[in-house]
């Protein structure tokens, strides 16, 4: 949380209490992936004055200053989590189409596909992103069990 106070006033900024809270609820699900009404719901509990527009600037302030990310899995829905500290790219994802679980796959697992694209295109690659669509392990027991 001091890491994020130090960037925002860097950047003219407060902390404000429901920067403060958008944030806790951030850092209390770091292993999700919550959309901004996700974000907005768990908020909303701990601050129950504060409005959906102020979670949304919030999230956008936050992702303009590189201290989240936001990811779209095709649905619609952008999805926030904090960024990983020293990672030069996005981690990628593992989408289950039965119940929606996102996976994290922080190895970076195109490495000698961007050295080639950088280097038989001469193309600068700064990031990429790669999303795998499929069925998690409980699905899989699931459905193994229902046959």
């Amino acid at each position: 949380m001091n890491t994020v106070k130090e960037q925002l006033h860097k950047s003219g900024y407060k902390l404000t209490p429901q920067r403060e809270v958008t944030l806790s609820v951030l850092l209390e699900n770091k292993s999700k992936h919550l959309s901004a009404e996700d974000i907005f719901q768990r908020v909303k509990e701990q601050y129950p004055e504060i409005g959906l527009a102020t979670v949304y600037r919030t999230l956008e302030l936050l992702y303009d200053l590189k201290i989240i990310d936001k990811a779209n899995f095709g649905d619609g829905v952008s999805r926030y989590d904090f960024k990983q500290s020293g990672a030069k790219h996005y981690n990628h994802h593992l989408i289950c189409v039965n119940c929606g679980k996102v996976i994290e796959v922080e190895d970076d697992l195109l490495y000698d596909v961007e050295k080639i694209v950088e280097h038989d295109y001469k193309f600068k690659v700064l990031n990429h992103r790669l999303t795998f669509h499929g069925v998690c392990r409980e699905c899989q027991l699931k459905d193994e069990s229902n046959e």
